[in-house]
Order: structure tokens, then sequence, then C-alpha cells
């Protein structure tokens, strides 16, 4: 029975998915960021299409292909260079593939009749994303709801002859899958995660007390293993995580808050509830003292009258009523304010998703679908970091299982 359920075709997992948004391989950093600005998805994929008159008039999709996909945190990363934080307004005028992954398949075509079980093998070998072509009906709702507002920078629905479109398969849709015909799987539910051998203790982290612009290779790493950056102290129990799921809720402002504060600190910075105006301050007050001039002026720029960013006050509590000085200021709903299902998707604060090495199979992928997350970290009961699970590891059981 386990065999008939990944003999499914990857299609049955595309249904009621929405039609992929795209941007152009000749688009901008500044393209993106405003792209990501209005989409309820934290990621957007990116493209290189072949619109010849003769591509066209064959109808073939395949002169058109996803390339790649893009996050806010990738723009934050990329703010966040050496190269770029003297002038962050220079830097967004770079071409989008400044900001690509140069990790080659994580984004891979496949064929709608394809099993399940090639899906997993795909992720196995290290897709991130499998793009399934689907068909919509010309002038469905479906496309009509991708057009952007009057004036705003949108990712436009990416179309194709015959009114083919696009989705993506992720890993979190196929274990979601899984899940919901678990009982079919169940020899291997209730072993713990060791006897499985599938807590990998190869962790991303980094001290509490460290500055945050020191991990910031972590955290593109931990975006690219669809992972998080870990937390800790000076004896390796685990405070919190730097998570690239959380920052691709936040705006490019964050890259401000990286520049300047340690590790624990943007972790109280990200939270859920938005920037403490003590950070603020702190971030306001070391850009200066940096002279970071080109970062402190764009980020005021961004602030003012933006409903969807960032704004900043530096002024003092008993200043605040008399000054109307703006620097970064303070405000959570604006900070949130990308869509509103982007803003309910910051409910999840920075809280680390933990389990214990005795953690059945299952009780540890209901966990991790239910913070919408890929991995859960592995700790003792004193708080000391194990290591973590993976969807990719949980889907290796998955595949053996079935070949066993």
């Amino acid at each position: 029975m386990a065999v008939s359920l990944l003999s499914h075709e990857v299609s049955d997992l595309c249904l009621a998915k929405p039609a992929l948004r795209s941007l152009a391989v000749t688009a901008t950093v500044a393209d993106a960021l405003a792209a990501l600005k209005t989409s309820d998805e934290a990621f957007i994929s990116v493209w290189d299409c072949n619109h010849s008159p003769e591509s066209l008039t064959g109808g073939d999709f395949h002169e058109c292909r996803c390339i790649g996909k893009v996050s806010m945190v990738d723009v934050i990363c990329y703010l966040c260079k050496d190269e770029n934080v003297l002038s962050p307004s220079a830097a967004l005028k770079a071409p989008l593939s400044n900001i690509l992954s140069k990790i080659p398949g994580l984004v891979i075509h496949l064929e709608p009749s394809s099993s399940l079980l090639d899906a997993i093998d795909l992720i196995l070998q290290g897709a991130q994303n499998l793009v399934v072509p689907i068909k919509r009906r010309l002038g469905s709702n479906s496309r009509r709801k991708h057009q952007p507002k009057s004036g705003v920078t949108a990712a436009a629905t990416t179309i194709h002859g015959g009114g083919l479109e696009f989705c993506w398969i992720t890993q979190e849709d196929v274990v979601r899958f899984l899940l919901s015909s678990i009982g079919l799987f169940s020899p291997i539910l209730a072993i713990s995660i060791e006897a499985l051998g599938i807590i990998n203790p190869d962790v991303l982290s980094t001290d509490y007390h460290a500055p945050a612009i020191s991990s910031i290779d972590l955290i593109s790493r931990s975006l690219a293993n669809q992972t998080s950056v870990a937390v800790v102290d000076a004896d390796g129990f685990l405070i919190g995580e730097i998570s690239s799921f959380t920052l691709t809720c936040c705006d490019e402002s964050v890259a401000a808050a990286i520049a300047t504060l340690t590790s624990g600190d943007l972790m109280a910075y990200i939270d859920g509830g938005g920037p403490p105006e003590d950070l603020v301050r702190v971030v306001n007050q070391r850009l200066e003292e940096r002279t970071l001039e080109g970062m402190l002026e764009y980020f005021n720029t961004i602030s003012s009258g933006n409903q969807s960013t960032l704004s900043f006050s530096s002024s003092s509590d008993e200043e605040s009523s008399l000054s109307p000085k703006t620097t970064l200021s303070r405000s959570s709903s604006a900070r949130l304010g990308r869509s509103a299902s982007y803003s309910a998707r910051m409910v999840r604060r920075v809280e680390a998703i933990v389990c214990h090495r005795e953690s059945s199979l299952v009780a540890v992928m209901i966990q991790a679908i239910a913070h919408r997350v890929n991995y859960v970290w592995v700790i003792e009961d004193d708080c000391s970091l194990i290591g973590i699970v993976t969807f990719s590891e949980i889907l290796k059981v998955f595949r053996e299982y079935t070949m066993a």
C-alpha cells in the first residue's frame, strides 16, 4: 500500500496550488524587492524565457525555464555585504542574478505525470522546488487575482501558450501529503528519531553575544539548506534561532539591524511583536557611529509614508514630543503590513522548535508541519543542542521503507 501511495502522480500535489508568480532574469534586485513586498509568498520564481516568434508559434513551454528563486532573505544578505552597506540604493540597481543562488539543482522542472517517488528522489538529490506545469482556463479568477494594483510593481504569473501556468512542489508539500496517509507507514511511525539515525549533529550555530553580521554567511547557508542558525551560549545550550523563515516575513530594513546588533539582540529585533524601542535606538546610534550614512539615509527614505516599511525614531523619550527628527522609526504594523496574509505569518516568534532524541518520527513530522518549518532542533533535557532533523532526512526514511 505504501508503494502504491508513492506511485501517485505529482499532479495530485498541485491541486488547488496557486500559479507561480515570476520575475525575469533580466530584472534588477530592486524589482525583486518590490515584487516580494507585494507578494503573499516567501519566494518568487525567476525565469529565463525565449519568446522568439518560433517558440511562441509552437507554444513550447520548454522555451521558458525556471532557473531559481528569490526571497527577502536573499535581499537582506545582499545588502549586508561590505560593498553594499555604504550605498544600499546603488546596490539595488544591480542585476537580479547577483542574488540568485549559485547552487545547481535547487529548482528543477518535472512533468505532471511523474510519480511522487520521482519527486522524493529529486529532493534527496538536493532539489527544493519542483516546477510542474498546470493547466488553467484563460481569463480565470486564478489569473486575475495576481494582477498588481495600480502603481505597484509586482511579479507576474508565468503563462505560456495554451494557458499553461506552473506551480511548484516543496519538501513541505510532500511531507504533508505523506502525513495525510500516514497509516500506511505504521511500522516506522513510533520509532524514535535516534533509532532511525536521522539526527544530524552538523548544525549551523552562532554565539549569543557574537555580532550578527558575523553570521551572515550562516544565514545564507541556512536559506540554502532550508534550516536555521542556532543561537547558543558558551556552554552549547540552545537559546533560540535566527530563522530564515522569520526573516522572509521582515523587510530589507533588517539589514541595518544585522549590521549593528549581536545575534541575541537580532533575535529580539525580528521577533513577531516588532523591534523593541531600545534596540531601534541602538541601531540608529551605531549606524551613525560607524558612519554608515548611506544605509541610514536609504532606510530613512523608505520609512517616509510607506505603509509596508519599517520606520524609526532616534529621539529620546523626553524629546520625542518636541523633535520631529525621524531616522529608522518603529512601527510594527508597518513592518508587518506587506499584505494581510503576510502579516499573519509573523505570529511565529523566534523561539526554536525543539524535540528530544527519543521523540517518534510521526511526532517530529507533525511538529514541523504545525510550525511551517522544514526542520526541528534536537536537544537534551538541559537544553544542550544535539543536532537537527530535517525533512530531507525524514523523506529518506520513507524512501528506504518502500524499498525494504
